[in-house]
Formats: C-alpha cells, sequence, structure tokens
C-alpha cells in the first residue's frame, strides 16, 4: 500500500490555476522526484503539503491509510519533515543554536550544557563528512555549509520508519560531493520505511537518487516515469514540451582585446590566482567546496577583502569595492539572489534600474516615466514572466528573479560580467534563458567569467575553464578539452602530482 497518496490535487489563485487535477503515490521505502518549470506548480503543490495553501474542493491527501486533514495535526507533523531551499535558519546563529531549533537544548542540572550541545553538533554535521566552524553566526558560512546544517537539523533524531521527507531543492546550493553525502542519508532514511518526495532542478540529481519521477507542466501532472524509463534527453523533452536546444556559445574568439586582468588574487581560501578574460570570451572557474571557487567572485567584485590585483582595460583598480567595481564596468550576479542580488521586496521596475539610477534621474530626482519605460524594454527583452513591471521580485519563480538579475547588468553594457551559480536553483527552460543571455552578452563584446559547480553550466557556454583545488589553480581546459568527464576529473585530482587520474581509475577494468 502506499505511504502518501495526493488525489485530485486542484488550486486556484485569482485569475490564475496552479494545478489542475493532480494525483500521485508515494511508497514507502521510495524516492519520487518531482520536476518542472518554475512555475509548473512544484512549489504551490509543496505548500499543501506543508499545510501553508489549502487545496481547493476535491482534494484528498492520504497518508498511512488515513486522510490527513490540513494544515497537519500534531502526531502527522512528526512524521513529516520539510527541507526548502530557503533552509529556514536564522543567520545570527551559530551552527549549534540552529541545530537545536525545535529539538531543545542539552541541560545540566536546569542548565544549558554547550559542552554537550557542541559535541551533538559536531556528531551530527560528521555524518555529512564536513568539518563546519561551530562558533560563527551561519550567515558568514558558505550556501553549502548552510544548507548541511539545515538538513542535519531535519533529520537527527528522526524516526524514519514510516515517516514522510521532503527536500524541495535542498541540494541548490551544493557541490557534487556534498549531493552524494546527502544522498547516501536519503538512501538510510527510505532503508528505514520513509517515503522521500525529491524537488529538483538538476536531471543529473533525479537519474542519480529516484525511484519514479513525476513530471508537472503548467499546473498538471504530464507524466510519470519508472526509473528503468528515466533518461536527460526525456526529463528535458517532457519539462520544455519539447527539444531543447542546448547549443549557446560559438567558436571563441581570437585577438581580442584583454578587459579583465588578474594577478595573484587571494582570500578567503584562494590562494594567489592569475588569469585574463578577453573581449567575448566565456571563462568558467569550478572546484569542489573548498577549493577556493566560492571566493572568486566576491574577491573580483571587492565584495569581499583580498590580495592581488585586479585590472580593468588594462587599469588596476586601486581600492576594490562594489561601488568602484561597477563605475569601472564590472557587474556581478551573486550566488545567493535573494539576499545579495535584487531588493526581494521591490518591484521589478526598481531592481532593474537600481545599479544605475542616474540615466532616468534628473536634477536629483527619479523619472518614473521613463524608469518604466527601461524596464518594460528589458522585461520584454529577457522575457520576464509575468511582464508585469510592478510586480515584486519575490512574487516571481526563481529563473525570472534570476533573469531580473541577470538583466539589471545587461542594461549597463558591462566590460566584465561575473557570474556566480548563475543557474542555482531555476529550470532547464530558465537554465536555457540564463544560457542565451550569458552567450548574447559575450557576443555584444563582455568578458564574462562563471563560477560554477555545474558541469552543465561550463561545457555549454564558456570556452575556458579553470580549475581550482585547494586554494590554487590545478587545471586550464580549452574548449577542445571538455567533455564533462574531463572535466570533473581535473576537479576530483589531488594537488599531488603522483597522484592516479580519478578518470582513469573509474574506467580502468579489473583483471584477474
Amino acid at each position: 500500500m502506499s505511504l502518501l497518496e495526493v488525489q485530485h490535487l486542484t488550486k486556484t489563485f485569482p485569475g490564475i490555476t496552479a494545478l489542475q487535477d493532480v494525483s500521485f503515490s508515494v511508497d514507502a521505502g521510495e524516492v519520487f522526484a518531482l520536476v518542472g518549470h518554475n512555475g509548473s506548480g512544484k512549489s504551490t503543490l509543496i505548500k499543501i503539503l506543508s499545510g501553508f495553501h489549502t487545496p481547493d474542493a476535491g482534494a484528498r491527501i492520504v497518508y498511512d491509510g488515513d486522510v490527513v486533514d490540513l494544515p497537519l495535526p500534531t502526531e502527522i507533523k512528526d512524521r513529516w519533515h520539510f527541507i526548502h531551499q530557503d533552509l529556514g535558519l536564522i543567520p545570527t546563529l551559530d551552527a549549534v543554536d540552529n541545530l537545536a531549533l525545535g529539538r531543545g537544548y542539552e541541560t545540566t542540572y536546569g542548565r544549558i550544557s554547550w559542552r554537550l550541545e557542541r559535541r551533538r553538533a559536531r556528531q551530527i554535521l560528521a555524518e555529512f563528512g564536513v568539518e563546519i566552524p561551530l562558533d560563527v553566526p551561519v550567515s558568514q558560512l558558505s550556501a553549502s555549509e548552510r544548507a548541511i546544517i539545515a538538513i542535519g537539523r531535519a533529520l537527527q533524531d528522526w524516526d524514519a520508519s514510516r515517516g514522510l521527507l521532503v527536500l524541495d531543492e535542498a541540494t541548490a546550493a551544493l557541490d557534487g560531493q556534498e549531493v552524494d553525502q546527502l544522498f547516501g542519508a536519503v538512501r538510510t532514511v527510505t532503508a528505514r520505511g520513509a517515503a522521500v518526495v525529491f524537488v529538483s532542478h538538476r536531471t543529473s540529481e533525479v537519474l542519480g537518487l529516484a525511484d519514479r519521477c513525476g513530471v508537472l507542466r503548467e499546473g498538471r501532472l504530464v507524466d510519470v516515469i519508472d526509473r528503468a524509463d528515466l533518461s536527460h534527453d526525456t526529463l528535458v523533452s517532457l519539462i520544455a514540451g519539447g527539444k531543447f536546444d542546448d547549443e549557446y556559445v560559438s567558436a571563441p574568439p581570437a585577438g581580442r582585446q584583454t578587459l579583465l586582468g588578474v594577478e595573484a588574487l587571494s582570500g578567503g581560501r584562494l590562494r594567489r590566482l592569475s588569469f585574463s578574460v578577453s573581449m567575448g570570451e566565456v571563462v568558467g572557474v569550478t572546484g569542489l567546496a573548498g577549493s577556493g571557487r566560492e571566493d572568486v567572485a566576491p574577491l573580483l567584485f571587492g565584495a569581499s577583502a583580498g590580495g592581488g590585483t585586479v585590472s580593468l582595460r588594462g587599469e588596476q583598480l586601486t581600492r576594490r569595492s562594489p561601488h568602484g567595481s561597477i563605475a569601472a564596468g564590472m557587474g556581478l550576479v551573486p550566488s545567493d539572489r535573494a539576499t545579495q542580488g535584487a531588493v526581494m521586496t521591490a518591484p521589478v521596475r526598481e531592481n532593474l534600474t537600481l545599479p544605475d539610477l542616474g540615466r532616468i534621474a534628473r536634477w536629483g530626482m527619479i523619472n518614473r516615466r521613463a524608469e518604466a519605460r527601461e524596464a518594460r524594454t528589458w522585461i520584454d527583452r529577457v522575457a520576464i514572466r509575468p511582464a508585469d513591471p510592478e510586480r515584486r521580485m519575490d512574487q516571481l519563480s526563481g529563473g525570472n528573479q534570476q533573469k531580473a538579475i541577470v538583466a539589471k547588468w545587461l542594461r549597463l553594457a558591462p566590460d566584465v560580467l561575473v557570474l556566480d551559480d548563475p543557474t542555482q536553483g531555476v529550470d532547464v527552460a530558465a537554465k536555457g534563458a540564463i544560457y542565451q543571455l550569458i552567450a548574447e552578452a559575450a557576443r555584444a563584446g563582455s568578458a564574462v567569467v562563471v563560477c560554477s559547480t555545474e558541469v552543465d553550466d561550463l561545457s555549454d557556454v564558456c570556452h575556458r575553464i579553470l580549475v581550482l583545488r585547494d586554494g590554487v589553480l590545478g587545471a586550464e581546459l580549452s574548449v577542445d578539452e571538455m567533455p564533462e568527464g574531463r572535466i570533473i576529473s581535473e576537479t576530483l585530482r589531488t594537488t599531488d602530482p603522483l597522484a592516479p587520474d580519478p578518470l582513469a581509475l573509474l574506467s580502468t577494468e579489473e583483471t584477474p
């Protein structure tokens, strides 16, 4: 018997049908993946399961043979766990406090035992094979470290037997190694009898974890595919409603002017990275967590302090800061769009024009008519949907938010555009649109740097790739050397020159 049954789920908002007659089931011990465009209804479905939204009349949710009332009763809440992309951490508290939220603290003689709490926190995080600082606010940790804390908090002390675990884009900030660690935890809970609903935009993750996969498109469940029939092409075709074009970049330019020069860039885990990017060139930067990849974009833009030099068109930036970088002709699409990339409570119109108000201001006052006109131009150019300049950013899907953030920099025609995990948490269609915008920026003459752990991002849009290992440049791959296996091999290779090639190890057959 199915552990979870969703029957005839429909949800309408004023003027919008977000879900239309969706039905599926998940068995105990099964991972059921849920994929689809941003705006396809995934978020609405998860919010219904969590009790945030109430479905329209006629819908039923059956759990372990009983009809479930929403919001969830207490006895059900203890058996259902949700891990969302926004994680739900308190940024000013450290890992120890965030892990204790919802569970309570260990006490000795009526007082919190910080020794026991720290030991417990280390044990929880050790299950993911990572060491995370326990004495700093989580706002100072990397996105992947914050994600692991949220996942560890949800799984601690949980009796997985006939429980439900919902992972809603929880892997968006994780690299390949961390995703593997999470998948190990998921397989552990399914082996104990839990049912898992797994929402992800990464087709490779779905192929690696799911027993079955449901595809949502425009609020309808268009297909449920068994593991044996799952493939990347099948998923992309169903999600996008047809074959999706994945050709974006032309041959790398030759003899172009160098726009970005970087010498001995250092900071965080990064040590003395040097490279250059020419007009019209797209250079990727990749590496595992801790390789220094996470430090490159903020160091280039002056959002974090570090050593080395950064030059634009041969002119060194003497005082690196976001303001100075923008003035010199550089734009940054940060990895955390909600806190660093946009003002989420402001309308799309204001976000699109925010980096340079001078061109729409007169006598120190913003010309609202000119601002609205320019916003509509860019909304149409990058296909933000809905095409409403007054729509708040936090009311857009993740893919449309990201397109707006890219557009606000393209509007300035920057000499250098830096993007940090630009397709994090967006669907395949939005990915394609963002790749296209990157390619268009390069064709317009910008030098583009794409920092990412997504092999797809790099192989689809880059002319060269820099692979970081242990804070230093480990390899540089040209456009002719970029099969996905080669990129993966280079990221996994150690800094020891005598160490074997990981790809060779994987492909070598054992002999008796």
